[in-house]
Formats: C-alpha cells, structure tokens, sequence
C-alpha cells in the first residue's frame, strides 16, 4: 500500500485550506481503532475529515459519512468534550518538510487558538495528538512510553515535543544542478537510493513516477548517465519544487497507486505546473485519497474475514459432520432392534428344542421356514436367552427414539451453515463495499447464531441499505438474489409481493432470487430460463452443468417457528433446470 508521502500531504493540505477553513465543528466519530472523524460545517456546506494514524494508511482527507452505529471509543470521546462547537480556524505544517500538522482550534475565527490537534502522518509512527495552549498532551490515539521510546516518549500531561528533525538536505528551487547532481553521485549507487538518502521529503513511489517521466530506470547506477539525461531527470525535480510552491497539483490513479503530480512531456518540462483538466476522473486529492485507501483496507479487512469466517466455518462443519455420522451409525445398529424380537419370539416358541450348552441354535423363521441362526450364551437356559435379546430390542429401540430427534438437530445445523458456506464461497475476491458489508452481516449472524464469540464485538449499520444482486431478464424484468441469509429474509419476506416468482435450488444450499413481475405480465420461458441460470449459479452446484430450481410464488414460502435466518419451507413449486455455466455473472 502507497504511504502518504510529504507531497501529498501538501496536496490535500492545500485543498482543505481552501475549501474549510474556517468550520464549526460539529461532531466527533472514530470509525475503527486507527481513525477519527471531524464533522465540519462551513458557509458552502457540511462534511466529514478523517484523520488517520493507520501504521500503513495514515492520511488526512475528507471522507464518507461514518455508519449510523455507537462510538464506543474513549479518543473520540475526549476529542468531542473538547473540541464540539469551536471553529477550525487553521490546517498548518509544524514545520518545513515535516508531516505534521497542526489543526487550530478556537471559539471563533480571527481569535487565538484555544487547542491544537496534531496529525504526526509518519507511517507505523503516526499519531494524533491534542493539546491545549499550555502545549500539553491532554489525549492522543496511543501513548508512547519511555520503554517503548527514549527518544519521544508521549504521555498525558507531559509537554508535546515535535518529532526527531530530519538531517538531510532540503529541496530548494535555488540549487544548482551542479550541486544536486555532485550529491546525487558522490557516492555511485542505484539512481532512486541515492536520491531517497540525500534529501528530505521524499518517498519511494514520487521517486519512481519522477525517475520514469524522464525515461530512466530508478534501479539503474548513476554512473551510466549522460549529461543529457541529468539534464531531464534535474528538470522533473524543478518542476516537482515548482508544483509544491504553486500548490498545483493533478491527483490521479496509476498502475502502482497514485500521484498527485501530472509529469509533463519531454519537451513541456519548463512549462508552468498546469491545473487539472475539469474532465478529470479523479476531481480532487481529497476524492483520490478516500477512493484509494478505502479500497485498499477494505480489501485486507475483506481477506481477513473471509478467511476467520471461512476457518470458522469449516472447523464447525467438520465437528458436525462427525456427530451426523455417530448418530447414523447408532441408528444403523438400531434398525437390527426388530431383528432381536423376532429371534427372541422364535426361540420362547421352540424352547423343547434348546439342550444346555448350546452357543447357538437353528429355528425355522415363522413366515419363510428358512433357518434361522441364534447365537446363544451356554451360561443361560432357552428362557434367559430370550429375555436377553428382548432386552437389546428394548435398548435399540429407545436409543432409535433418542439419536432421530438428536441427527435432526444436527442435520438442520448442517443444512444452515452449508448456506452460509455458499454465501462465502460466492465472495472469493472483493470488489467494492457491498462485498466487505456482505461479509460484515455474515459475520454478525453467525455471532447472533452463537457460533462466533467476540467480546468486543460492534453491531453493524442496521439502516445501511441492502443491496441485492440486481439483473435484468431478456423481456426487462428485475431479478433480485440475496447475498447472505440476512438479504434472503428480507428479499422473501418483505421485498416480495403477490406478483413475484421466488426461486430457489432444490435441497441444495443457495441464495433466494425473487423475479420481480408487476400485475397483468406474465415471465416467458426464456425470463424463468434466465432466473434459473442465475439461481443455480449462486448456489452451491454452480460448478455443475445442470441444477434443478424450484420456483413458486412468495406466499407459498414460509418460514418455520424457530427457523434459523435463510431457511425456508415451501409448497407447489415448479420445477425448471438452471444451466448455472451460462449465467452472465
């Protein structure tokens, strides 16, 4: 993940001073354990700026709304007793080619700062810092003590002290190229190390897009450069010091990541930074750095759960599967309980044919007159023999009535989470919020269902709004498929009217899919065809070439009294063949 580097920090910066100073602060919010949330209001308009400490993501930028659930945090707390109802009155750099900022706060514009709050952007070292005028630390997002760092230990109550001050050279627009390049190789080494250990504020991924605009290879030595090549590589260097001056900066996504600065052509190098095109898709650093880093943690927090989820799942599956075939196994013994009875009324009928010491005994069967075998106990007479196997009839059958209700508990628990593994096995790769949502409502089900224990557990948005799989038939009717077993209740039970068709895989785990009819239209062949194709693939079978649906109307599906989320009963269906390898998914 691309860190946010002293030029980019400048970027959003410049824009934030633009477009919110000054703001009234209204809120607080701490999102997750490395981010809080300003809700400023200005004269244009009201929004959210989101610090962040994140050992890889740390930024500052305006983001989304926070979801509409409590904020449990202490931070934020603190922040909010403090700093709610005052003016955000500046966003400023502590210090020349340093990442850290100070966002002054007072009761109205124009007067002096009554708290500062620093956002140390500085990768696995960031931090957010309040203090009052006195410069001392009255909350920070994490506390550094003197064992964890001798060199800046911050503490509540102790003075705030900046950073440790970088030692390298600064960048400066007044530099001769002879003097830049004489430190760029005095000591020969690949051309982008030798540029990251001689200057300050500078970083990897602004090193490589600069190194490249001027057709070179970052890896190659600086020996192998001809005057030519100096020339334009020292050209991008003014022209990067010339857009942090003029605070011009062209935020967009590139292969690696992003940048903030727009490298010009060869022969554009000397031009003034130009400002962004409005046809831009990226509009601003602000939007750039939102769109990038949600992304991007979303698709970590995505793999972590899924893979917790689906570990979860398995370890559980497998414990009942073993329990589902113990229990079959204790009623493969008791269908022989019916077997004992009969021997046992064979042998009280023959007991004039038992002699003592027989182990075993041949009886013509009552019905067949084939002969029957009954192993014997010597020790017992004819009589004994027979209260025995009367005995083990009587435990076989009360062992039967016992493991039935016992495998059907099981079953139905198996049945359950094999629908939760088809939801999970449909999220393979994440694509956009709806995935990581997906996954979130997964996760609180299964803890509602008690099969997870989190003690620190935060319920998520309730009023976050589901969004189905949406697709559309060939005559233009909607198909709407659930997601996860949440989305499937609502989908059948509250989404669904009269009119619909509701469809499902038949006895295999899946999602529901509802064919969205209005009244006085009727689904053709190839719409059912479609939604079948469609209902297969979100199943547990779209590996297959055929798959048997049912479909039906809503108000025959129900939902059984005590019925885990998802699982349904259902009456006159109808059945049609989804081909799930020919659904557009």
């Amino acid at each position: 993940m691309q860190p946010v580097d002293f030029t980019t920090l400048t970027a959003t910066c410049s824009e934030l001073r633009a477009q919110w100073l000054p703001a009234r602060l209204e809120q607080v919010y701490q999102r997750d354990r490395f981010t809080v949330s300003l809700a400023l209001r200005t004269m244009k308009g009201r929004g959210w700026i989101d610090l962040s400490w994140h050992p890889v993501a740390a930024r500052i930028c305006v983001g989304d709304p926070p979801p509409r659930i409590p904020d449990t945090f202490t931070f934020s707390e603190q922040l909010r007793h403090q700093l709610s109802g005052l003016a955000l009155v500046s966003i400023a750099p502590v210090a020349s080619w340093e990442r850290v900022i100070d966002l002054q706060f007072a009761k109205r514009p124009g007067e002096p700062a009554l708290w500062h709050l620093y956002a140390e952007i500085m990768g696995k070292y960031s931090n957010v810092i309040l203090t009052a005028q006195d410069n001392l630390v009255v909350t920070c997002a994490h506390q550094v003590s003197a064992k964890q760092s001798t060199v800046r230990p911050i503490q509540t109550g102790q003075p705030y002290e900046m950073p440790p001050s970088l030692t390298d050279a600064v960048p400066s627009l007044s530099e001769s190229q002879n003097r830049w390049q004489s430190r760029i190789s005095l000591v020969p080494g690949q051309l982008h190390r030798n540029l990251l250990k001689n200057y300050r504020g500078l970083s990897k991924a602004l090193i490589f897009s600069m190194i490249r605009s001027a057709s070179l290879d970052p890896e190659q030595s600086t020996d192998s450069l001809n005057p030519d090549q100096w020339q334009q590589l020292f050209q991008r260097w003014l022209y990067w010091l010339q857009c942090l001056e003029n605070s011009k900066f062209h935020p967009s996504f590139t292969p690696e990541g992003y940048t903030v600065i727009d490298w010009p052509a060869p022969e554009n190098v000397g031009a003034v930074p130009p400002c962004p095109p409005s046809d831009s898709s990226i509009s601003s650093v602000q939007e750039l750095l939102n769109s990038y880093y949600t992304g991007q943690i979303n698709q970590e927090v995505f793999a972590q759960l899924r893979h917790q989820l689906t570990q979860k799942l398995n370890n559980v599956l497998a414990k009942l599967r073993l329990k589902a075939n113990t229990f079959k196994e204790r009623l493969q013994q008791s269908a022989d309980a019916d077997t004992h009875k009969s021997q046992a009324d064979l042998l009280m009928a023959n007991l004039q044919h038992w002699e003592p010491g027989m182990k075993s005994i041949s009886l013509p069967d009552f019905e067949t007159e084939k002969p029957v075998i009954i192993a014997l106990n010597p020790e017992k007479n004819a009589v004994q023999n027979a209260q025995a196997l009367y005995k083990k009839h009587q435990k076989l059958k009360r062992a039967r009535i016992a493991v039935e209700p016992l495998l059907a508990s099981v079953q139905e628990e198996i049945d359950y989470l094999e629908q939760v593994e088809v939801a999970l096995s449909v999220l393979e790769t994440y694509r956009n919020t709806q995935d990581l949502q997906t996954l979130a409502e997964i996760r609180e089900e299964l803890i509602q269902q008690k099969y997870l224990d989190v003690p620190d557990y935060r319920s998520t948005d309730k009023n976050a709004a589901i969004e189905f799989h949406r697709y559309q038939t060939p005559s233009g009717f909607e198909l709407l498929i659930g997601r996860n077993n949440r989305q499937n209740d609502q989908l059948t039970f509250r989404t669904a009217n009269d009119y619909d068709l509701w469809f499902h895989t038949l006895e295999i785990p899946g999602s529901h899919a509802l064919l969205r009819l209005k009244p006085g239209t009727v689904a053709e062949e190839t719409d059912l065809q479609f939604a079948a194709d469609m209902t297969a693939y979100y199943s547990r079978a779209r590996h297959s070439e055929q798959v048997p649906v049912v479909y039906t109307e809503p108000k025959y599906v129900y939902k059984p009294k005590g019925a885990k989320p998802g699982m349904v009963v259902y009456k006159q269906e109808r059945i049609v063949w989804g081909r799930p390898q020919q659904a557009p998914a």
